[in-house]
């Protein structure tokens, strides 16, 4: 067989193989994640942020930027952090702003540098691109995760943490692909959608995924969320997180199967179940 054949065949192999390769959905490399449909009533999500930051005495930064009006109509931010102190933090810092060189100085980001946790409260995740994509804050958030620090999010700080921003657009929250599509990435190939149930959400991340079909879709109803240590995550709270990666389940082969997306499949994962991301795949499920 002459050079060139062989050279031919190598490349067609090379071809099939990364054109049909599944893209890979992966969290963070260290830290925690902890991602919130809204709705945060139950105490486990507080509790559970706190026992991953280290305690109550772990200095946390709330950032509350989603929010049209942080800290009321008088703007008072202290009242943003409340909540965490009177479920027992000692260290809270509230971070805000809508100017990109402020995400840039020193003195804003230095809190975020010392925490051991980091809350993002609900509202637009737009805004939380527009003050911090590309800035030092950003990095920051980063370096949280890298020291095996926590990120917590919910409804808008749930959806912000996935790479496609779902409901992204400035004008109304029922646009899936808006004018912003690019989260903040910390699980990567991923949609995240939020108040799922309690809204009827249920089909509508499907808009995303027939146009984007190498995206993992996820959609967490209120009151409930995912803990996301490396590709592993489980369920916490009191309702369900829909999981969309084109499988559902066989009786007969006992297995999760492909199926097409005009199926429009998902899997219902509720308190203690658990996700393997990087295999896209129902691990344990009560």
């Amino acid at each position: 067989m002459c050079r060139t054949t062989i050279s031919t065949i190598l490349l067609l192999v090379w071809w099939c193989a990364t054109s049909f390769a599944q893209p890979v959905t992966s969290g963070p490399e260290a830290g925690t994640l902890i991602i919130i449909g809204g709705a945060a009533r139950d105490t486990v999500f507080v509790n559970t942020f706190m026992r991953m930051a280290g305690g109550p005495d772990a200095p946390i930064v709330v950032i509350p930027t989603a929010q049209e009006q942080p800290g009321g109509a008088n703007g008072d931010l202290e009242r943003v952090g409340d909540y965490f102190r009177e479920h027992g933090f000692n260290q809270v810092t509230v971070r805000h702003t809508r100017d990109r060189a402020v995400a840039d100085q020193d003195t804003f980001v230095a809190p975020i540098h010392a925490a051991r946790g980091i809350w993002l409260t609900g509202g637009r995740q737009w805004r939380l691109v527009d003050a911090y994509a590309g800035t030092r804050t950003l990095e920051a958030m980063w370096d949280v995760l890298k020291r095996g620090g926590v990120i917590a999010g919910s409804s808008a700080g749930a959806t912000i943490q996935g790479s496609y921003l779902a409901r992204g657009d400035t004008r109304t929250n029922t646009i899936m692909m808006g004018d912003h599509e690019e989260g903040f990435g910390f699980i990567t190939n991923v949609a995240i959608d939020q108040h799922t149930l309690a809204r009827n959400r249920q089909f509508d991340i499907f808009e995303i995924l027939e146009v984007h079909p190498h995206l993992l879709g996820m959609s967490i109803d209120e009151n409930t969320g995912i803990v996301v240590q490396g590709n592993t995550g489980v369920v916490i709270g009191n309702s369900y997180l829909l999981m969309y990666d084109g499988t559902e389940w066989n009786d007969a082969t006992r297995e999760y199967e492909p199926v097409p997306i005009e199926r429009r499949p998902f899997h219902t994962l509720r308190r203690g179940d658990v996700y393997d991301f990087a295999k896209r795949k129902v691990v344990k499920k009560r």
